[in-house]
């Protein structure tokens, strides 16, 4: 039965409903549209009129008129004469009243989950990120963006272009088995020939991130007794793709140069490396180690998944071209992404390989979600093609290459005994602190003065892994803050020494 709402109800509900990235007027409609839908108001009754409401609330009066028109206007509400505003009862029509659900009989069995879980995603070892990492004042932590350097004007010129009548007649529609032509083309011209990359329309693929595309690849070509690469230390979700599909992992040594190239690759059908940018530890592999393993490749019979991760902006010199734009046999699976330099919650990456593979990529997909949403496809065709994404990548480059000069000068600084790569672009640091150091403790004390480091344990196959490594990334701390954040980091590392 409902009740009709008190004023301290409606301050309650507008409390719950209040949100500081939506207008009053849109926090008052969601407010009177939960309260309706949740039958929390009688059918017989006026809700408050606008005068009352807005008194409850503390707005102003206009703005609950203006809420109340458009919910008129929606049919969630009835205007009548004199009378004021009613829930309009068809609203409710078709929604299933709350259920009583019957107590649970103990002598019935419960399903045996365990016994069904092909595998166990929650007992892999994964990156863990903190959803809050913007409360710290030292995130050190990769693959977040910075809210400071959003192209947020530019965003929503083609988020509003994208809205036109002619651009939603597009985007709209179900694509099925096809992905925004104006997308691909964006890709095809502004973004591979960056790489030195060059694709037709149907070597193209869209896919939800990067993540997607190496599920969608561990679908159509891996089974459980296809033996695969993968670098050691390496992509942690590469890892868990590939070893959810396949028992045969085979794990990869990596030295200053990137991937090793050695027999090991032989026994291989399939081989994952990121050349321009070794996760985690930032290496450039060279070309001539590049020419040696796509010759060793076609020599050996198998097939390069190139993650071309965190490429576009070297910090001295031009960049090497991606293993892609040097194979000759079709033997390079290339992947990009799109969202990580501008927002990586936007989730959009591509793949690029032969027709006839591509083809296929895009019926798996049609399996698992259909297509990557058109809205998002289409408001960043329109972004690249109006340059907005090249002008955000030379801003990237400049604030990472102060940052990375500012972190390399602070762990000189403070941290001499601890090793990194030197950082030649991208956004990242790989630290190896002294043998004694465990970089997990190091981050979990690191907490309570507010820096956020990644471990480096994660990037290891091996068990049990090294525990002295750990990860630094400046996507997301202004560069004033890195200095200070290293040399509170110093501290906490001069605290646990004194322990050990």
């Amino acid at each position: 039965m409902s009740i009709r709402p008190t004023s301290a109800m409606w301050k309650q509900f507008m409390q719950r409903e209040a949100d500081s990235a939506m207008s009053l007027q849109g926090q008052i409609r969601q407010m009177l549209v939960a309260a309706i839908l949740d039958r929390q108001i009688p059918l017989d009754e006026p809700i408050p009129s606008s005068r009352e409401l807005s008194s409850h609330i503390g707005v102003a009066r206009n703005t609950v008129v203006i809420a109340y028109q458009q919910l008129v206007d929606e049919g969630y509400l009835l205007s009548r004469e004199r009378k004021g505003h009613f829930v309009n009862p068809a609203i409710l029509e078709g929604r299933a009243g709350k259920v009583e659900t019957p107590h649970a009989d103990p002598a019935a069995a419960a399903p045996d989950w365990n016994r069904r879980f092909r595998f166990r995603p929650s007992a892999q070892r994964n990156i863990s990120k903190r959803a809050d990492w913007q409360h710290y004042p030292y995130p050190f932590v990769y693959g977040q963006f910075d809210p400071t350097l959003f192209p947020t004007a530019d965003w929503r010129e083609c988020c509003m272009k994208t809205l036109s009548v002619l651009e939603i007649s597009e985007w709209a529609q179900d694509m099925i088995l096809r992905d925004d032509e104006s997308l691909v083309r964006q890709i095809r011209t502004r973004v591979l020939p960056r790489r030195g990359v060059w694709a037709s329309d149907d070597e193209i693929v869209i896919t939800v991130g990067t993540q997607q595309a190496l599920y969608l690849l561990a679908d159509l070509l891996m089974s459980s007794d296809t033996p695969v690469g993968i670098e050691d230390p390496g992509y942690p979700d590469a890892r868990n793709i590939f070893s959810s599909r396949t028992r045969r992992m085979e794990s990869l040594e990596i030295d200053q140069h990137g991937l090793v190239v050695d027999d090991r690759l032989k026994r291989c059908d399939y081989v994952y490396v990121t050349p321009s940018h070794q996760c985690p530890t930032t290496v450039t592999m060279p070309l001539e180690r590049r020419e040696a393993l796509l010759k060793m490749a076609e020599q050996s019979d198998f097939i390069i998944i190139e993650d071309d991760y965190d490429s576009e902006n070297p910090f001295e010199g031009e960049p090497l071209p991606a293993l892609k734009s040097l194979d000759r046999s079709n033997r390079v699976i290339y992947i990009g992404s799109l969202s990580k330099s501008l927002a990586p919650g936007m989730r959009l990456g591509y793949v690029v390989g032969p027709a006839e593979l591509i083809g296929e990529l895009r019926g798996v997909r049609r399996l698992n979600l259909r297509h990557p949403a058109a809205y998002m496809q289409r408001a960043f065709a329109i972004f690249l093609s109006l340059g907005h994404h090249d002008s955000l990548l030379r801003r990237l480059s400049t604030a990472h290459h102060e940052r990375a000069a500012a972190l390399t000068a602070a762990l000189a600084r403070h941290l001499p005994q601890f090793r990194h790569v030197p950082i030649a672009g991208g956004s990242s640091c790989w630290v190896e602190g002294p043998d004694w150091l465990d970089a997990g403790a190091l981050a979990e004390a690191a907490l309570a003065h507010g820096i956020l480091i990644e471990p480096g344990s994660v990037f290891f196959t091996a068990e049990p892994p090294p525990k002295n490594c750990f990860r630094l990334g400046f996507s997301s701390i202004a560069a004033e803050k890195v200095e200070p954040g290293i040399k509170a980091l110093a501290e906490v590392v001069k605290d646990l020494h004194s322990i050990e």
